[in-house]
C-alpha cells in the first residue's frame, strides 16, 4: 500500500496539493525510488565497504534498494570514498512559464522539477546550485553538497513567483562566465525566446566543457492548440492581443510549435547537449530517468 501511496506523487497534479517544496521534493524522490525498486543514488561514482542493518535514525539515502529487492530486508551501505559533481539548475521563472491550461502551470512544474533534482543530488553527495532568471538573473546559489543547502534551494523555490519577460541567451552567456569549474548545467524553460541567442548561450557552456541537459516545459494546449471558440489570445509577456478562430489556423501552427522543438533537438545534437520535451501533465520521472541516465554517463 505504500508504494502505490507513494508513487501518485510522481503526477504533477499530486504534487501540487502538497503542502511545501520540501515535502514535494522528498516524496517524488521516493515515489521515484519505489517505482524503480532500485536505488538511483548507487552505482555512480561512489565505493562502499559494507553493509550493516537498517535502524532508526538511519536516513533513506544509504538504504540498498537493489538489496531490499532481493531480501525483502533493509540494509545501509557503509561508504569508502565519494567523487562529487557540482550541477547547476538554471530555472526560467519569467512570465511565459505562469501559463496554465490544467491544474499546474509551466512555472510550478519546473520548480517541482528543480526541487525533486536537487533532492536527489544533494542524497547522491553531488554539489548542486540554483539560478533563477526572467530577463536577468534573480537569484545565484552557488552549488555546495552540505547538508543545508537543500533548506536554501527548496525555501527560494516555495518563493518563486512568475518574473518579467525573458531573455534566455544573455542569461545563459552571464552564467558561463560565472561557472568557471566543469560539472552539469541543468536548463528548465519553456525556451519562449530567439532560438539562435539561446544556442548560441548553450554553446558557451559547451566551450567551457560543461554537461548540458535542456528540459523543455511545454503546456500540452501550447502543442495540440485544441481550442475550438473563436478565441482572444494575449501575449503574456508583450501584452500583444490577437482574435481568431482556432481551427483556421491550428494545423499551421502544430507544425510551427513541432518545427520549433525540432529545431532545438537537432541543434542541441550537434552540440552533444541533452534535449528533453516534457509536458506539464507528464509524471516526472521522465525527468529524473533522463538525469539519472546523464549522471551515470559521467560516472
Amino acid at each position: 500500500m505504500e508504494s502505490i501511496d507513494k508513487r501518485k506523487y510522481l503526477q504533477p497534479e499530486m504534487v501540487a496539493r502538497l503542502s511545501n517544496m520540501s515535502l514535494r521534493a522528498r516524496l517524488v524522490v521516493e515515489g521515484y525510488i519505489i517505482g524503480q525498486h532500485k536505488s538511483p543514488f548507487h552505482g555512480f561514482s561512489v565505493e562502499f565497504a559494507e553493509h550493516r542493518a537498517y535502524g532508526p535514525g538511519d536516513e533513506i539515502r544509504h538504504v540498498d534498494w537493489k538489496l531490499f529487492a532481493k531480501t525483502d530486508r533493509y540494509f545501509v551501505k557503509q561508504y569508502e570514498e565519494e567523487t562529487n559533481l557540482r550541477s547547476y539548475i538554471i530555472l526560467d521563472t519569467s512570465r511565459s512559464m505562469d501559463y496554465k491550461s490544467g491544474s499546474v502551470s509551466k512555472l510550478e512544474y519546473g520548480n517541482y522539477l528543480a526541487a525533486a533534482l536537487s533532492y536527489l543530488m544533494l542524497n547522491q553527495q553531488d554539489g548542486v546550485g540554483l539560478v533563477l532568471f526572467d530577463n536577468k538573473i534573480q537569484k545565484f546559489l552557488p552549488p555546495r553538497s552540505i547538508p543545508s543547502q537543500i533548506n536554501a534551494i527548496l525555501t527560494h523555490l516555495d518563493n518563486v513567483g512568475p518574473g518579467e519577460d525573458t531573455n534566455i541567451g544573455i542569461v545563459l552567456h552571464e552564467m558561463a562566465e560565472r561557472i568557471k569549474k566543469r560539472g552539469l548545467v541543468i536548463l528548465i524553460s519553456d525556451l519562449l525566446d530567439e532560438p539562435d541567442t539561446i544556442i548560441g548561450g548553450l554553446k558557451h557552456f559547451r566551450h567551457n566543457k560543461q554537461e548540458i541537459i535542456v528540459f523543455h516545459i511545454l503546456d500540452r494546449k501550447e502543442l495540440e492548440f485544441d481550442f475550438n471558440d473563436r478565441t482572444r489570445f494575449k501575449d503574456i509577456e508583450t501584452g500583444e492581443l490577437i482574435t481568431t478562430e482556432p481551427w483556421q489556423i491550428r494545423k499551421v501552427y502544430q507544425k510551427a510549435v513541432q518545427a520549433y522543438q525540432d529545431s532545438f533537438r537537432l541543434r542541441c545534437r550537434e552540440q552533444k547537449i541533452d534535449y528533453v520535451p516534457l509536458f506539464t501533465d507528464q509524471n516526472l520521472d521522465l525527468a529524473l530517468n533522463k538525469y539519472l541516465k546523464k549522471r551515470k554517463r559521467l560516472g
